[in-house]
């Protein structure tokens, strides 16, 4: 069959009707011949495609493919966005065990300048055991500030300590018992990892730090090379502070979150302190903390298995950060700093702990002011996955 006459056959009720209906040619009434003969394209519905012009299908076409963009976009957004590493359960073992008076046998003193610019002097092993600033009992372990010295004797800065542990870890599960944390005016207390001879390369944990009153609670924070971002989904307990790990954005903040006031400082030690554990894999970075009554049984019996822990306080995963690749040879670091970059910004010691007069003024000529500005450790233990 011809298509053209297929598609332009008029119906055969509709033929024989107008065929009885219709007069001679010569007589034919303009109307009713225009019905007849008039444009094929006054027989198909507004919804037929063979009637439309030209003009209308290609702006239908337009908007069809702006839909189909749309929804590829959406998609391909809603799945990155959703995004998430597979933190699935891991076997740890014990590696290492820091506790007892052999606590810092584990550890390197350093007495270079403070990095961060602070007003403080750090001493070797024999000063600081000798004033009594590093000690370590069956029970405890503690690293304090010194609160003997003030004005001249005090000239150059603080004495206090920093110790850096002599093994080095590139993943694992690390449990830090927490007795008592460090605070009061001037004072920048951290419980880190890095490797110090290869910043910021091979990567920076801050696990635990905060300043001066302490009463704003923690803040775990990772400092990295470029490339290592946080803007994705996460699963954290915490307040993200900033999103872009790396060092020298946001004025070298790092990416942190934020605790509450009971994470860290007076309201955490009244408790009886408690556990900071941080594992350290290539699906990510995550950071929990308990006080002394929650505990996890696991922990304390010596089997942790954070696949049981719930949402960490601070989650910090592989999605746009190579975590592998990022954080390489870490050495565990323990030390209190007084003032600098951190603490001794007025923004922080003035405004938000109102601390008194100029920062180094106040370390300096104030000894006594530093009775709680001591770590005290239970016990720090690695496991590493088997």
């Amino acid at each position: 069959m011809n298509d053209y006459y297929a598609q332009n056959e008029p119906d055969p009720f509709e033929s024989s009707h107008m065929l009885q209906n219709k007069t001679p040619v010569g007589n034919a009434h303009p109307s009713t011949y225009r019905e007849w003969s008039g444009d094929a394209t006054d027989q198909y519905s507004r919804w037929d495609p063979r009637g439309w012009s030209l003009k209308k299908k290609i702006f239908l076409a337009a908007g069809v493919v702006v839909v189909i963009v749309a929804v590829v976009v959406g998609s391909v957004l809603g799945v990155r966005a959703n995004r998430y590493p597979n933190y699935s359960k891991l076997n740890y073992s014990l590696k290492d065990n820091f506790s007892g008076s052999s606590f810092f046998d584990n550890f390197e003193y350093y007495t270079g300048a403070d990095p961060t610019h602070g007003f403080v002097q750090y001493i070797d092993r024999a000063a600081s055991t000798w004033l009594n600033l590093t000690s370590a009992t069956d029970t405890s372990a503690v690293l304090k500030v010194d609160t003997t010295y003030s004005g001249s004797e005090a000239a150059n800065g603080r004495q206090s300590v920093r110790v850096t542990s002599k093994n080095t870890y590139a993943d694992g599960l690390f449990i830090f018992d927490v007795i008592h944390t460090p605070y009061g005016c001037g004072t920048w207390p951290a419980l880190w990892l890095t490797d110090p001879n290869n910043w910021p390369e091979n990567g920076e944990i801050d696990v635990v730090e905060a300043t001066n009153a302490g009463t704003f609670g923690t803040q775990s924070t990772l400092h990295t090379s470029k490339a290592c971002s946080m803007g994705v989904k996460r699963k954290e307990s915490g307040t993200v502070a900033n999103e872009d790990c790396y060092y020298e954005a946001n004025g070298y903040t790092g990416c942190g979150v934020k605790g509450t006031e009971s994470t860290y400082g007076p309201e955490f030690n009244s408790k009886g302190g408690g556990v900071y554990a941080m594992e350290l894999r290539d699906a990510g970075i995550r950071v929990w903390q308990w006080v002394r009554s929650e505990i996890p049984s696991d922990i304390t019996s010596g089997s942790p298995d954070p696949s049981t822990w719930g949402k960490a306080f601070a989650d910090f995963p592989s999605t746009d950060c190579d975590i592998g690749s990022h954080f390489k040879n870490q050495s565990i670091i323990i030390n209190i700093s007084l003032c600098g970059d951190w603490a001794g910004a007025s923004k922080y010691y003035t405004k938000q702990s109102s601390c008194p007069g100029n920062c180094a003024a106040f370390v300096r000529d104030n000894a006594t002011s530093f009775d709680t500005a001591y770590w005290e450790f239970g016990g720090f233990k690695v496991y590493q996955a088997s």
